[in-house]
């Protein structure tokens, strides 16, 4: 067994930290000497390990202990529990994972793990559960990201590959002191900067934003929220509508060919389809000019504040960057696609301060030099499974199994899922229109869950395993954009029957005869370093040394020099012939025959403005005329921890906060704190408001990550304030078939009356054994046979 040394560290996605007790015996994390601004989230963590929230015992749903898989699906979600033993849990949904792919195969299961769920490289939760389901013949699996999958989909189109969207952008240090203009769309939230995939070493996007204003820099925010980029950095706003940032775009790009400010030699050297594009561009093909003046009332921006601003750009060396949140809407491959265009008409690309870069804000990484190094992970093997769904369809998956649907110039068939098996993440956090969501969960036949607390997923699941959380055992963090190796040390027993995913799937696979296969044969021990190895050796190779295992264990922390900064698209820019794009041009596409030869009318061949479903010159802004944003919370990571105190402390009346302009609360008769109800055709929820000049008149914004906490007398109410109660569950198009969350309408009105409390931290009634009977052996064979001892 691994010791636990004298100064302890834990590595999360929100930080590095040191690890003490308190007074109460409970460990206290605080923030390590390099990193200047440490992340609130892990306040309370130590509290949060005893947390009535917590799943404490494996639990069954009390239909399906009692009647066997299967049994009043759609009581998911409502029904008590029956709390079992481990060996009795392990029999059951072993015999469940053999009759689904004995009599379904394994292309009827769904290996569903999406979320950041620990930062360890070892106990992650993707690899494992994906691990042990190849283990036994495979499943269907998810790709793509809700935070940027629309991202995913047009980059390999435009500019060959996803750079400047997860790696590669053009470093901080590029930007500082090269670029005089930074015209963020979306801006640069330091509340999602708080967190990288993997953790953070040093929290530095405010530091970084700083040194460009330093150096010289100045900022243009593009939002409908002032509150997206900070007030020191004396940016200028433009307050758009939601949604409308494509059109704006477009209006810049007419006014810089319209007055000859665009580079045609960069164009003509790096890009091919510009004069195609200008057809559209200028109107020649459908009698629209894609003016100022013909966007000024589409974005509510004045035309002559749009030409300033495209004037401003081509003047100087200019920036262009825009957050993932932008392309979370209706058609969120065209503003992506056309940031990329207009960064071409400057023709700053591939340069230190020029060019264009996504995500900047929100994630810490984003815009960190990252090192050429490989990480190791957890093999998964092979999957002889290859079907799969783009990850925001989960839904439509589930309630639509044969149905056919298209996605990036494929018409592809929704599998017939019997059972579900989600280990990491929440699907009612990250998921849209949770309420079709709910019913989707209805479906299968057996849903099982492995949980560290009784989040929405857990409640709407047949047998939940309790897991342990990430200080309650040993694992390995590392981060080529952080630049860090870190120990994440086991600082505490769990204090209930909780374990680990390894040890789940362990118990399963040896009740289905795997055990080896899964395990490698290795234990905890023997994985971290052999992960710690690998690693060490892939960092010598590039001439940075690292100590011994046992050194490193016992000190925690291993700080990587910083990487040589390269601009994105450096190498292309300085030879596009010997450094070629993976694109069919070799060039940057501003017009692609490929996506054109698809046919799609909701993402044409050249970046255009394709009106959103949702927005604010839509028909049904009359009946809900506020824009509402979801945005990712300030006090926690997505929905995680949502019980610790750093996320509780942050709600109001014990529900999430709802920032609305002075104005339309004045016109709702809603004053600051009120309780308020926010609604739409699809859905409620409760939410507390607060008033904020921040805000543009007409839109709203509710972070998402309170836990779904169903108002059972509204039957279609959250209580707790969780926006995807009110968000449309449709792709961004047939190209990327992404989420489209922050395409919302809804409407506000005050709560006069009393309003049901919010309960998402108090565990679901658990039914005594005694009172409710056990299902027929029959009906789950290979616990009968493990009662009998014949395993």
């Amino acid at each position: 067994m691994l010791p636990i040394p004298n100064n302890p560290t834990f590595a999360a996605h929100f930080g590095v930290y040191r690890v003490s007790r308190g007074a109460d015996g409970r460990p206290v994390f605080t923030g390590i000497d390099r990193d200047p601004a440490p992340s609130r989230f892990a306040d309370g963590l130590g509290a949060a390990a005893t947390s009535p929230a917590r799943v404490r015992r494996p639990s069954v749903r009390r239909s399906v202990w009692e009647r066997g898989g299967g049994a009043n699906r759609e009581r998911r979600g409502q029904e008590p529990f029956v709390e079992v033993s481990w060996d009795e849990a392990v029999a059951l949904v072993a015999s469940e994972l053999d009759r689904v792919r004995t009599r379904y195969g394994n292309s009827a299961i769904f290996g569903g793990s999406y979320g950041w769920a620990s930062a360890g490289r070892y106990h992650h939760a993707q690899s494992q559960v994906h691990r042990f389901l190849n283990t036994i013949g495979g499943y269907v699996r998810s790709i793509q990201d809700y935070s940027y999958g629309a991202g995913l989909a047009i980059l390999p189109h435009v500019i060959g590959s996803t750079d400047g969207l997860l790696r590669g952008h053009t470093p901080w240090s590029l930007i500082a002191g090269y670029a005089t203009l930074i015209v963020m769309f979306g801006g640069a939230p330091e509340r999602n900067g708080a967190v990288s995939p993997g953790g953070v070493g040093r929290h530095s996007v405010r530091e970084s934003l700083a040194t460009c204003r330093d150096k010289g820099a100045e900022f243009v925010l593009v939002s409908p929220c002032r509150d997206d980029l900070s007030t020191d950095l004396g940016a200028e706003w433009i307050s758009l509508r939601p949604g409308t940032d494509t059109a704006m775009m477009l209006a810049i790009a007419h006014t810089l060919v319209t007055e000859g400010l665009h580079d045609r030699a960069f164009l003509d050297r790096y890009t091919v389809g510009f004069d195609g594009f200008c057809v559209y561009l200028l109107g020649t093909d459908d009698g629209i000019a894609k003016s100022p003046d013909w966007a000024a009332p589409i974005t509510g921006v004045p035309a002559e504040a749009i030409r300033g601003l495209a004037r401003r750009m081509a003047a100087e060396r200019c920036f262009v960057s825009a957050t993932w949140s932008v392309q979370r809407a209706d058609r969120g491959e065209q503003p992506y696609w056309m940031a990329i265009v207009l960064a071409a008409m400057l023709g700053g690309i591939g340069l230190p301060g020029g060019g264009f870069g996504f995500g900047y804000g929100s994630s810490n990484g984003v815009g960190h030099a990252t090192h050429p190094i490989r990480w190791p992970s957890v093999p998964q093997g092979i999957n002889p499974v290859d079907d799969f769904i783009p990850v925001a369809r989960l839904a439509d998956m589930l309630l639509n199994p044969g149905g056919s649907y298209e996605f990036g110039g494929e018409c592809r068939t929704y599998p017939d899922i019997r059972l579900v098996y989600w280990a990491g993440g929440n699907p009612f956090h990250h998921h849209q229109d949770l309420n079709r969501l709910a019913r989707a969960f209805h479906r299968p036949e057996t849903i099982v869950v492995n949980e560290i607390a009784w989040t929405a997923t857990a409640r709407h699941a047949d047998v939940v395993f309790p897991v342990t959380l990430p200080f309650e055992r040993n694992d390995i963090a590392c981060s080529g954009r952080e630049n860090f190796l870190a120990a994440s040390h086991k600082v505490s027993d769990p204090s209930c029957e909780a374990r680990n995913d390894v040890e789940i799937f362990t118990a399963l696979a040896d009740v289905l005869g795997v055990r080896d296969a899964y395990t490698g044969g290795w234990t905890e021990e023997d994985w971290l370093r052999h992960l710690y190895g690998e690693a060490a050796e892939r960092l010598n190779e590039i001439g940075i040394e690292t100590p011994d295992f046992e050194t490193f264990w016992q000190e925690g922390l291993i700080t990587l020099p910083d990487a040589e900064p390269a601009p994105l698209l450096g190498r292309f820019r300085a030879d596009p012939y010997r450094n070629p794009l993976s694109t069919p041009s070799g060039r940057i596409e501003i017009c692609s025959a490929e996506i054109a030869g698809f046919g799609y009318d909701d993402c044409r061949g050249h970046p255009s403005w394709l009106e959103p479903e949702e927005w604010l010159g839509a028909e049904t802004a009359k009946d809900y005329p506020l824009h509402l944003l979801s945005c990712q919370p300030s006090h926690k990571l997505h929905s995680q921890f949502d019980f610790a105190s750093s996320s509780v402390q942050a709600k109001r009346d014990g529900r999430e906060v709802v920032l609305i302009n002075p104005a339309d609360a004045a016109r709702r008769g809603v004053a600051d704190g009120d309780g308020v109800l926010v609604y739409n055709a699809r859905g409620r929820c409760f939410a507390t408001a607060q008033l904020s000049d921040d805000m543009r008149a007409g839109v709203a914004r509710l972070p998402t990550g309170a836990w779904f906490t169903p108002d059972e007398a509204a039957g279609d109410g959250d209580t707790h304030g969780n926006p995807n109660v009110l968000t449309a569950d449709r792709g961004t198009s047939r190209l990327g078939q992404a989420t489209s969350a922050n395409s919302c309408l809804v409407e506000i009105r005050r709560l006069n009356g009393s309003k049901a409390h919010p309960t998402a931290f108090q565990p679901p009634e658990m039914v005594a054994r005694s009172t409710s009977a056990r299902a027929t052996p029959d009906r789950h064979p290979i616990a009968a046979k493990r009662e009998r001892n014949d395993l």
